[in-house]
């Protein structure tokens, strides 16, 4: 239907009457909003950005620039005021044209401004065009601040650019032509179904606004996600152990580990069959153990836990009962993301105590050298630090909401602003993507593993630079010393591919390989062989700074998986007997995939 159209209906009484009654809707719900929020607990001010000495000494800057060079100021309103102008102008040609039946076609020159309505109606027209220039003059105005520290510059234009996307057009009711047509054509029922969404995400974060991505009623974890049979055969208050069933009659004699990371749950490598990297290891004929960690909650006492519990209880532990299982005296260890930077802190840990219970270590998007912080350095600086010491507060637990939307504000267009106006103004439901159905299933984190991580690794660097102390030993990246590949990814934004090779670099093992895959931090780690759809870069020299190791690196087309598997096969042993989950010992407690994994971070 087109707007047109909309109007026309709009002028029956019968319209005009269902449209009445559909407000009062609005209205009853407005206050069900009102009562929410009244109850709301809050979070610290200081995780909402950064405080305010920062944009304090960029006005200073910049006003000490236009008292320096007054002409420079004069010049760029000038500039701006041509381009209002101009702006006007051409909301006043576009109503011209209408008049003569040649109005201009949409331009999609950005997604958001997708309606052909941006381009052909005046008014919009008008506000997009000025928005568009506004931004642009922010951005200008931030590039024009000097006497700021180069971190302070990088949060000032981060958090500049929130504010930009925040006040986009698009983002409110008067002017977002897909709002208003959608209200329009059903009679205001796509606000009610808005609010009523709007309504569910608040009241499921106890008033905390967090986008719902994905339609959770679509999944169930055990059902149509995380399904690969498998047995938990251990468990403590850390983690839940899984053994996997065999698919082979025989395989490798040494059995593979797998540490997912603590963040989010282990089954983004399982969502499904055909991408599950976990159902296609146990087919190339390995026994496969993987680590389900606890979603701490603040009816568990979690408080004191923090990275050596993690590496006591989780990583020694789950080898040693892989060892005994399958009684062998190495395993093959893997870890993913910051479970990756923990596997590398145990390894420097095992190399200290003589311990070779590890042949061969895998690392994926694993960051161990954090001296160029990237995108999060507007977080990692101490008033955001300060704050979220402040909000963990009395029960030890930081909430998972505090983390998921740190990282969703680094792509707030996409995973921020977008999904609401579809969910909150166009009433829509959010899709049934297993994907993003995983995004928002967070977990909650123990406050003082949190704030150890913050500020001895993410701040500090300690791993390293210089050793950061762990049981008493003090533990630096040369302590890495057994055969490792590391699996990156070329546009990873959580952790770069080329912080990840310096880490790499300085590990001790004499035998390293490192991969690049196409695609982010998810994707170009869950790439099945079947789909064909992301190559990889190699390089054996791993002396070249990053820039020189990728402008040498070969291309392959395809997955890395079958390049890491051949790789894997000459560290596994023998074939033996196929091994059915756990032994005398440890009896399987229950099936794949677990109770640990069905905690929610909001129960």
């Amino acid at each position: 239907m087109t707007t047109s159209d909309a109007l026309d209906l709009s002028t029956s009484p019968e319209h005009i009457e269902r449209l009445k009654e559909n407000m009062e809707k609005v209205d009853e719900l407005s206050q069900k909003l009102v009562e929410i929020m009244s109850t709301r607990k809050g979070h610290h001010p200081g995780l909402d950005g950064p405080n305010q000495e920062l944009f304090a000494r960029a006005a200073t800057s910049y006003w000490a620039e236009i008292l320096q060079n007054p002409a420079k100021m004069m010049e760029q309103q000038v500039e701006y005021w041509g381009k209002s102008v101009l702006n006007f102008a051409e909301a006043q040609k576009i109503l011209a044209a209408q008049e003569q039946d040649d109005a201009p076609e949409a331009k999609l020159e950005d997604r958001r401004f997708g309606n052909p309505m941006w381009e052909k109606n005046p008014y919009f027209n008008y506000v997009k065009q000025q928005y568009l220039t506004n931004s642009a003059l922010i951005r200008a105005a931030v590039d024009e601040v000097t006497d700021l520290e180069p971190i302070d510059r990088k949060r000032l234009s981060h958090f500049s650019d929130q504010i930009i996307n925040m006040m986009a057009p698009t983002n409110f009711l008067p002017t977002n032509p897909d709002a208003l047509e959608k209200a329009l054509e059903t009679e205001g029922q796509s606000l009610i179904d808005g609010l009523q969404n709007l309504v569910s995400d608040l009241e499921a974060n106890n008033g905390e606004l967090v986008v719902r991505l994905a339609d959770e009623s679509a999944f169930e974890i055990g059902r149509n996600i995380a399904t690969t049979p498998g047995e938990v055969i251990f468990r403590n208050r850390m983690m839940e152990m899984i053994q996997y069933r065999p698919t082979t009659e025989t395989v490798h004699e040494t059995p593979i580990v797998l540490f997912p990371p603590w963040i989010n749950k282990f089954y983004i490598l399982d969502l499904k069959a055909q991408n599950s990297l976990i159902k296609w290891v146990t087919e190339q004929g390995y026994t496969l153990f993987v680590v389900s960690w606890i979603n701490p909650t603040a009816k568990g006492d979690y408080s004191e836990v923090g990275i050596e519990e993690y590496i006591e209880e989780g990583f020694l532990t789950a080898i040693e009962k892989a060892k005994e299982i399958c009684r062998v005296k190495q395993v093959n260890a893997i870890g993913y993301c910051i479970a990756g930077t923990t596997l590398s802190l145990t390894l420097a840990l095992m190399k200290k105590r003589g311990d070779k219970s590890v042949k061969s270590a895998t690392l994926f998007t694993a960051l161990t050298d954090f001296s160029d912080q990237g995108d999060f350095t507007p977080f990692l600086q101490n008033d955001f630090v300060d704050a979220i010491v402040e909000e963990i507060g009395e029960d030890g637990i930081l909430p998972s909401y505090i983390m998921a939307r740190t990282f969703s504000y680094l792509r707030a267009n996409d995973l921020v602003y977008g999904p609401a106006i579809r969910s909150y103004m166009l009433g829509e439901t959010p899709p049934a993507f297993d994907l993003l159905y995983w995004n928002g299933d967070g977990a909650n984190l123990p406050g003082k593993m949190a704030v150890q991580y913050l500020r001895d690794l993410c701040q500090g660097n300690k791993f390293a630079d210089g050793g950061i102390t762990l049981f008493g030993e003090t533990l630096q990246l040369k302590d890495v010393d057994v055969p490792l590949m590391a699996i990156t990814c070329e546009t990873d934004h959580i952790a770069r591919w080329s912080d990840c090779y310096r880490g790499v670099q300085a590990m001790g093992a004499r035998s390293k390989t490192f991969v690049v895959s196409q695609s982010g931090h998810i994707a170009g780690i869950v790439n099945p062989p079947s789909r064909n759809k992301y190559g990889h870069y190699t390089n054996d020299d791993l002396k070249l700074d990053p820039e020189a190791w990728m402008a040498g690196a070969s291309f392959h087309d395809g997955s890395w998986w079958p390049r890491w598997e051949s790789w894997l096969k000459k560290r596994s042993g023998k074939q033996v007997e196929a091994r059915e989950p756990g032994d005398s010992n440890n009896p399987p407690l229950e099936q794949a995939p677990g109770s640990y994994v069905r905690i929610r971070a909001r129960s």
